[in-house]
């Protein structure tokens, strides 16, 4: 009988718990973005990823020396990284050259692991989030290359 009046306290010891969470949220005060009429002027977090991008310097460069941490840590495999090995006219030395840097946003699940990996801050996240497109070979994009 102890136990069963022990049971009873905590489950509506718990169920105020939860009634105190709905209350107080039933009283904050609700945010609703009027999207799309607001598009001009909407500002996303800057935690929010919206798609994966590759920095340039004014040279058209970027950091990315082709490891591939970036592709294994990708669960989904939404990254694929063709390079090549070429001969470094300082040193002598052979040496990965990033030829082509694949994304596919279609499969990407943006859990950031593959920032997390890049020891060289090579690639990021955008806020960007309108990526509405009609076909799907449309969300696989080359960040090596410069967009314009």
């Amino acid at each position: 009988m102890g136990s069963y009046i022990k049971g009873l306290f905590h489950g509506l010891g718990t169920l105020l718990k939860g009634m105190k969470v709905t209350f107080k949220e039933f009283f904050t005060r609700k945010i609703t973005e009027q999207y799309p009429e607001n598009r001009a002027t909407l500002k996303m977090y800057d935690r929010f990823c919206g798609e994966l991008t590759m920095p340039h310097d004014e040279n058209g460069n970027n950091k990315c020396i082709a490891c591939g941490l970036c592709q294994m840590a990708c669960p989904n495999g939404t990254i694929r990284i063709t390079s090549e090995m070429v001969t470094d006219p300082e040193t002598g030395k052979q040496k990965k050259r990033l030829v082509k840097y694949e994304y596919d946003l279609g499969s990407c699940m943006f859990c950031h692991l593959c920032v997390n990996a890049c020891p060289h801050d090579a690639i990021r996240f955008s806020t960007d989030f309108e990526h509405a497109v009609f076909t799907r070979s449309k969300l696989v994009k080359t960040l090596n290359k410069q967009q314009s």
